[in-house]
């Protein structure tokens, strides 16, 4: 492995021959080569075929993977070259629920914890009796096809048993974080209108159990047309109102699937709703279902043997995407509570003690974890672990590094990005090519991934915003209430008609890889020149005394100039030697034009409830402007600190 601080690019992990031999990727090149003549003789290769025949890739993609049809499809696309109007497998009806519940044996299906010692396991049959409980008290509540089934859960088993319940019976499910506030909730499950809540009476996190009753009381006044509110958690029974999880589930009965059209909405996600009320994304069944088995058995290369952890809330796209684990017959480690409670090494001992050969969490949790001083190698033996993910923001190089030294030295580190907007990847892992320091390994099969410049030409080097010249199956259905897609078309296709703008700004590698270096929406521009805020938190955040790091540019003299908002360890203060220091790291690894005009010290920085920074909130209060939907903000309190600083008024 090269040395800590080797360059970009450099390779860190490779796989080995077994690897390689076993992996599904290699399964599916040997198949399209032998069944439809593809030209495919590498990944690359691959690729290019998957986006230039898109016919031939997604329906080969569903074969391979088993997708349980109800009726097969009269084509595999309809308008395949136009990015709003495609229709994916017309024709086609299927249940979302039916292929996750494909497995009916013995093996384990879910394993949950939570920071309390709480455990639980169910087999892949027990899951089944169960989701066929729950389906049969939805429907005694008058729950049927379209109708919304909302949740205000943790990450535990009710909320797996409730998704798949309500989707067998061709509903949609909506799910948020327990830590949500009333308002945020209502916010969100306002506009859709469900006919059934089920929450949970409260949630522990880092040693406190923090009661919900008054927060689900308060929601479930707000939403219209409710019929009924399930509650789960401690002594549901007390809560006010409602039924407990027990009696809806208390008759069993057996597992009806509702056939539905490929397109049907499975799921409503929600925008962080940072800049305005937040949109109801809606996701249709058969596009989410085909996204994640290909992103599972393709990129993450999951086996049936193979146990999948990601560290994710129920308000997070990527408990969606660890939930599909299940259409794989992996099985799914559930955690509930806080990741650091009582320590860094939380997860990894659940890592050692579950056997967990797949583990997922931010790419902040990886940053703290380098900077806390553990060393999850030399405390536990993790033998079983072979791939670590990794999203929710850019993966410093540093912390490739990191992971390597103080995680595990043969393992595969996959940075993977995408979104809410298409409940997927963009880019990815890849189980048959190196992980290079710094870079996510490859482009997403069947994603026409590029990147444009302000001007909408292509570049083939250089940085510039991410986009998707061709249609993919997981785009959205469009917005809940958005009758004639203006809202979707504005948010997608406005900035290049015709291509999908995901808003971050991002570079082709040399070897095929990408790095991305932020929002688009929060790139920096003084005297004109394009910087991503990624890039610069990845130069800051070298300095030991920084935690973590937030950039903005403010309106200046006519210009823009960088403010830079540094968080430090307990006890360090900011002082002239430090803010010399961190000028100083950012012009040598970067360049003077990227060096702060300022640099200030606060306590913390502004999140959402999904972890990820928001820059356009603290510059909306460092010029005076609202900062937006505070709602959103999993500590909107915080803006305090950003308001009306003397070292940033304009003289």
């Amino acid at each position: 492995m090269p040395a800590v601080g080797a360059p970009l690019g450099a390779i860190l992990w490779q796989p080995d021959a077994a690897r390689l031999r076993r992996a599904h990727l290699t399964r599916f090149m040997a198949r399209v080569r032998t069944r439809l003549d593809a030209p495919v003789t590498d990944y690359a290769s691959l690729h290019r075929w998957s986006v230039e025949s898109p016919d031939d890739f997604w329906g080969s993609l569903a074969s391979f993977c088993d997708l349980r049809w109800r009726r097969a499809a009269d084509a595999i696309a309809a308008g395949a070259r136009d990015m709003q109007g495609a229709r994916w497998f017309p024709g086609a009806t299927l249940n979302f629920a039916e292929n996750l519940l494909r497995f009916r044996d013995d093996r384990p299906a879910l394993i949950w914890r939570d920071e309390t010692g709480r455990r639980g396991e169910w087999s892949f049959r027990q899951l089944h009796e169960q989701v066929g409980r729950a389906a049969a008290g939805l429907r005694r509540l008058g729950v049927g096809p379209g109708d919304r089934v909302a949740a205000v859960l943790p990450n535990g088993p009710e909320a797996v048993i409730g998704m798949l319940a309500a989707t067998s019976l061709g509903a949609v499910w909506s799910s948020c974080s327990p830590d949500f506030g009333a308002t945020a909730v209502l916010d969100r499950f306002g506009q859709i209108t469900p006919k059934v809540l089920i929450a949970t009476t409260g949630y522990w996190y880092a040693g406190k159990r923090i009661d919900t009753t008054g927060t689900v009381a308060r929601l479930a006044e707000g939403l219209a047309g409710l019929a009924a509110v399930v509650w789960t958690g401690e002594n549901p029974g007390d809560a006010p109102g409602g039924l407990s999880w027990h009696a809806l589930t208390a008759e069993a009965a057996p597992l009806e699937f509702v056939a539905m059209p490929f397109d049907h909405p499975v799921y409503i996600l929600y925008s962080s709703g940072t800049t305005g009320p937040p949109k109801g994304i809606v996701h249709g069944a058969g596009g989410t279902l085909l996204q994640h088995l290909k992103e599972h058995l393709l990129h993450v290369d999951l086996h049936r043997d193979d146990r999948l952890f990601y560290f994710t809330t129920c308000g997070w796209m990527m408990w969606n995407w660890l939930v599909s684990g299940l259409a794989s017959g992996a099985t799914l480690v559930l955690y509930d509570g806080s990741p650091t409670h009582p320590d860094y090494g939380a997860l990894w001992r659940l890592a050692d003690e579950e056997g967990i050969t797949v583990f997922g969490t931010s790419a902040r949790y990886l940053a703290g974890l380098a900077k806390s001083g553990t060393r999850p190698r030399d405390a536990w033996r993790l033998t079983a672990l072979h791939t670590i993910l990794s999203t929710g923001s850019p993966l410093a190089a540093e912390t490739f590094d990191a992971v390597y030294e103080v995680v595990k030295a043969d393992v595969q580190l996959a940075s993977i990005s995408g979104g809410t907007d298409i409940c997927g990847c963009f880019m990815l892992g890849n189980p048959l090519l190196p992980v290079r320091r710094g870079e996510l390994q490859c482009a997403a099969l069947g994603m026409a991934v590029g990147i444009f410049d302000p001007a909408g030409k292509a570049l083939a080097r250089g940085r510039g915003e991410l986009v998707c010249t061709r249609p993919f199956p997981s785009q959205p259905v469009g917005f809940w209430a958005d009758a004639d897609g203006a809202k979707y078309r504005h948010a997608y296709f406005a900035r290049f008609p015709g291509v999908w703008a995901h808003g971050d700004y991002a570079e082709h590698t040399p070897s095929g890889g990408f790095i991305i270096h932020g929002r688009s929406d929060a790139v920096l521009n003084p005297g004109g020149v394009r910087i991503g805020t990624a890039e610069l938190y990845r130069a800051v955040e070298t300095v030991p005394e920084v935690l973590e790091s937030l950039a903005i540019g403010q309106r200046w003299q006519g210009d823009e100039r960088i403010v830079l908002f540094v968080v430090l360890a307990a006890g360090q203060q900011l002082d002239v030697a430090l803010t010399e220091r961190i000028r100083s790291t950012v012009r040598r690894v970067l360049s003077p034009r990227h060096v702060p005009a300022k640099v200030l010290q606060v306590p913390d920085l502004p999140r959402t409830r999904s972890g990820k920074l928001t820059e356009l909130a603290v510059r909306a209060v460092v010029h005076e402007e609202p900062p937006g939907n505070a709602e959103a903000l999993a500590n909107p309190e915080v803006l305090e600190y950003f308001r009306d600083r003397p070292e940033l008024q304009l003289p």
